[in-house]
């Protein structure tokens, strides 16, 4: 058991960011369905008076699906999109416009239902990841819109994808409110309001301008509540090593170096779009994204 534990963790370990919140959707999907609860208070609520009860909800509800396929299909998703992503950006960024997508979709699903209650309806409750999906969708659509994705026999360019999917959801929207019963407009709703945020975060980061560092340093923040801190364990003897230059190790120099050339890529590809980089630079990234 120790070592089944092991390789797990050890397994875990080596997921990278997207991927491990797709085994985490996996889990509590199966925890609903072996003990048949509907993990109630992990969704979000349509009215601000029941939200106020369970403000974890605004983002509890991305971890929640309704049956097997909902869930599928929306990992299917995260998993390709996570990877193109994470080709890109870093695991910080992906967390931010994921959460901040999930955010926007939850407030924009509340806003309505709040505000147009004869047209949306009440007592709704809002779940899965879309939202969430959606803005890492429409981020990679606005920042690289001519990048091509295989599709088939053919090729199709990536805001092809985008605003095909965003007016599919504004349908989804009015086909709801027509047939409530059989519609889902709230869903719609939450994959409008990830996508806008996909949208607004995508063209202020060309600008120069990451919306995403105010929440970072929240989570960070969060995070540092739960670790420990280290104990200071005794006084060791320190031995210089011959292979370092000023402290640093040949490695080290790598990763710096390294590090310089990805910054000098996405600059380039915030000023003249993923298209315009060489075949090395593209293969690059790549690499670099699957370290």
């Amino acid at each position: 058991m120790a070592s089944l534990s092991h390789d797990f963790k050890q397994k875990l370990s080596q997921l990278n960011v997207l991927e491990k919140i797709i085994v985490i959707n996996a889990v509590v999907f199966l925890l609903a369905s072996i003990s048949r609860f509907d993990f109630v208070w992990f969704q979000l609520p349509s009215g601000f008076s029941n939200f106020i009860l369970k403000p974890w909800s605004l983002i509890t509800y991305a971890f929640v699906h309704i049956d097997f396929f909902h869930v599928l299909f929306n990992m299917l998703w995260l998993y390709f999109l996570g990877r193109m992503f994470l080709n890109l950006f870093s695991p910080k960024m992906a967390l931010n416009v994921y959460f901040l997508g999930a955010i926007a979709g939850g407030i924009l699903f509340m806003f309505c239902y709040t505000l147009f209650p004869t047209i949306f309806g009440v007592n709704s409750r809002l779940l899965g990841a879309s939202g969430a999906i959606r803005a890492l969708l429409i981020f990679l659509c606005v920042y690289m819109p001519n990048q091509e994705i295989r599709f088939f026999t053919f090729n199709i360019k990536l805001w092809y994808i985008g605003l095909a999917i965003v007016v599919l959801d504004f349908v989804g929207v009015i086909s709801g409110i027509n047939n409530p019963v059989t519609g889902n407009a709230g869903g719609n709703l939450a994959h409008l309001g990830g996508a806008l945020l996909g949208y607004i975060y995508s063209k202020k980061l060309t600008k120069g301008q990451d919306i995403g560092k105010g929440f970072e340093r929240v989570m960070d923040s969060i995070a540092s509540l739960f670790m420990s801190s280290k104990k200071k364990g005794p006084l060791k003897t320190v031995h210089k090593n011959k292979s370092k230059v000023g402290g640093y190790t040949k490695s080290d120099f790598k990763e710096f170096n390294d590090q310089k050339k990805i910054d000098v890529i996405l600059d380039k590809i915030s000023k003249s779009g993923y298209d315009s980089l060489t075949k090395d630079e593209k293969e690059f990234l790549f690499r670099a994204g699957n370290r």
